[in-house]
């Protein structure tokens, strides 16, 4: 399938227009294809980003989603949410690689530490207005990835809890137990402070 570059205006996608898109994707429609690589690219990027803290290994893992996208786009079923579906396929590209890892080496502690500065900034760290932000940051890439993603996927990309739960493949129950314990452990983090509370509303569920 082609994949234009050129910049559109993103908007979210309500439930009709994304099955509009499932149906055309189905049909091999290109252009479905590009308008689903504009909405959910940046997304997509920045939740590996932020797993992964690794940008060439973050671009690579979002190639191969899209690869997968454009294998399975002719046989996805009418009622194929697209945004799970994406999520999905990028999270489990990266414990998958995340296993590869492991057994090639030996387990390094710094697996779940953010590594030296890097040259160029994050998309967060560009979009960072004030030193909380900055902290909510580092103390997101410090705690475990199993807690990491379900803040991600809630909290920054909008999926509801039942959504995050499909994408993580545990029940909603345990999503729900998961993000609590998330949370939780983010604001052990950060020390408590009363603006911590400003960001445990914007998780809300």
């Amino acid at each position: 399938m082609s994949r234009v570059t050129a910049s559109r205006v993103i908007t979210p996608m309500v439930l009709h227009d994304e099955q509009l898109l499932v149906a055309r994707l189905s049909a091999g429609d290109t252009a479905a294809f590009d308008e689903v690589y504009d909405v959910y690219r940046p997304r997509l990027f920045a939740f590996l980003l932020r797993m992964t803290r690794n940008r060439a290994l973050a671009e690579d893992l979002l190639d191969d989603t899209w690869l997968r996208l454009a294998r399975h786009a002719t046989r996805l079923l009418p009622d194929t949410r697209l945004g799970p579906w994406l999520f999905t396929v990028a999270r489990n590209l990266y414990w998958s690689h995340r296993r590869d890892a492991l057994l090639e080496e030996s387990f390094v502690p710094e697996l779940t530490l953010w590594p030296s500065p890097a040259p160029w900034p994050s998309p967060f760290d560009l979009a960072a207005a004030s030193e909380f932000e900055r902290r909510v940051e580092r103390a997101l890439a410090i705690l475990s990835p199993q807690y990491r993603e379900v803040l991600l996927l809630v909290g920054h990309d909008g999926l509801t809890p039942t959504d995050a739960a499909v994408v993580c493949g545990i029940s909603p129950q345990a999503l729900r137990q998961r993000l609590s314990r998330a949370r939780a452990a983010l604001a052990e983090k950060l020390r408590e402070t009363p603006a911590v509370a400003v960001f445990k509303k914007g998780y809300a569920t």
